[in-house]
């Protein structure tokens, strides 16, 4: 079996925002039964330590954000009706890790839900590290950090070319441990707790003798904004829920120019970190536009391209509640839904590439919290995968944006165009 479980994402508006990845170091135990990777001559080429936005493979940009849209509009109809938070970032990537140990049908159901077709496996890795090596040095002002693990049962042996590209590519820290200690399950948690700073602590419950890998992505965010939010602008105001009701909530107020449109479905605005690469996306369904109506009708990778291109630098006002909250999910029925089974059936996933010994993947899950106030924002995620053995027209007058009902948000890196996170926040608390 394979377990997959996926760590959640952790925001916070506090005028700093952050978005940390776990750096990898590797760790091979010599005496496991993971074969070492070959010698450097042999070895695929290593991801390049300076990248520029034009040596990112756009391709995988507007894959990752098509993937991201539709896992997110999955989980929309399973948990529409809670504040929802996840990172197609994080997904992409530790499935793209599961891609690399895959074979057959198998292997073209993963790349299809990924939207990657037309690329190789080469170009999938190698543009996966150029993007990490990019997002990572996107802002000094901004911490953005994203890392890899590979944990491996000690009993089994793995392919040599799985492992090298997982640690080439991926930068990924591979360790091989003893899975009938219960100790394990406390070791890969505390990888998971440090690189998240502390904000998911907790990816795995148990780890069992026949789990035979878990493969670990967590990405971490933390930025301020570029234009903080003043403590005594914010004030409690009536936030309307989805049944119509209302509660008092606090809602941050500044006024000044921003990147900004509106039409009849919608409002949005752009609320820059730091430098201004990176930003918070704000998208508020006019009062007249249902919620579902408008993400059936909104949440696309192409609408969402538009979207990026309809802003304009306009004077106005933004009032957004100050929020916290978490969230987590198991994305096995989600990812079936969109396209890809046969990696969760024990009798039909072929993941060869990874290990002679039959597996599938048993469980994939998600966590995210995210907290946002006056200073910025704190944002962290962990996808795991374990593998177990087989058994409008814009104003030209300021405008007045009020967030005081459910609403969509992402970050973004403008310059890349990845979304790295993305949200619906129903009911701040």
């Amino acid at each position: 079996m394979v377990r997959f479980p996926v760590r959640y994402f952790v925001g916070t508006f506090t005028g700093l925002l952050t978005l940390a990845s776990l750096t990898a170091c590797l760790s091979i135990n010599r005496d496991s039964a993971i074969a070492q990777p070959t010698s450097p001559e042999t070895s695929s080429p290593s991801p390049s330590s300076t990248m520029t936005p034009s040596t990112i493979n756009p391709q995988l940009v507007a894959a990752d954000n098509q993937f991201g849209f539709k896992l997110f509009s999955q989980l929309m109809q399973q948990d529409g009706e809670q504040n929802l938070m996840m990172s197609p970032t994080s997904v992409a990537i530790a499935l793209s890790m599961l891609y690399n140990g895959a074979n057959g049908e198998t292997q073209q159901q993963i790349a299809s839900t990924l939207e990657l077709q037309g690329l190789s496996l080469e170009e999938v890795n190698q543009s996966n590290a150029d993007l990490e090596t990019l997002l990572e040095h996107a802002d000094p002002q901004v911490k953005l950090a994203i890392a890899n693990s590979l944990w491996g049962n000690q009993e089994v042996a793995f392919k040599p070319d799985f492992i090298q590209r997982i640690q080439t590519f991926y930068v990924a820290e591979v360790e091989t441990l003893d899975f009938k200690d219960p100790a394990v399950v406390n070791r890969i948690n505390d990888w998971v707790n440090r690189n998240t700073e502390g904000k998911i602590p907790i990816i795995l419950n148990e780890v069992r003798p026949d789990d035979i890998l878990f493969l670990i992505n967590a990405v971490y965010f933390k930025g301020e904004w570029q234009q903080a939010f003043d403590e005594a602008n914010t004030s409690d105001r009536p936030f309307t829920l989805l049944d119509g009701s209302s509660k008092p909530h606090p809602l941050m107020s500044q006024t000044g120019s921003y990147l900004y449109q509106e039409n009849d479905q919608f409002q949005a605005v752009s609320l820059p970190y730091g430098n201004g690469r990176l930003s918070m996306y704000v998208v508020l369904p006019q009062t007249d536009v249902p919620l579902p109506q408008f993400y059936e009708e909104f949440l696309s990778a192409s609408n969402w391209d538009t979207v990026m291109t309809g802003f304009t630098r306009r004077n106005g006002t933004v009032e957004l509640p100050r929020f916290r909250y978490e969230y987590a999910t198991r994305l096995n029925d989600a990812l079936q839904a969109l396209g890809m089974p046969l990696v969760f059936d024990p009798n039909a996933a072929d993941l060869t590439g990874l290990t002679d010994q039959d597996s599938y993947v048993n469980e994939v899950h998600h966590k995210t919290f995210i907290e946002v106030n006056e200073e910025g924002t704190e944002a962290a995620a962990v996808t795991s995968v374990g593998i177990r053995a087989t058994s409008a027209q814009v104003p030209r007058e300021p405008f007045m944006m009020t967030v005081d009902r459910p609403f969509f948000c992402a970050i973004r890196d403008n310059e890349s165009g990845v979304i790295l996170f993305m949200g619906s926040v129903v009911n701040p608390e």
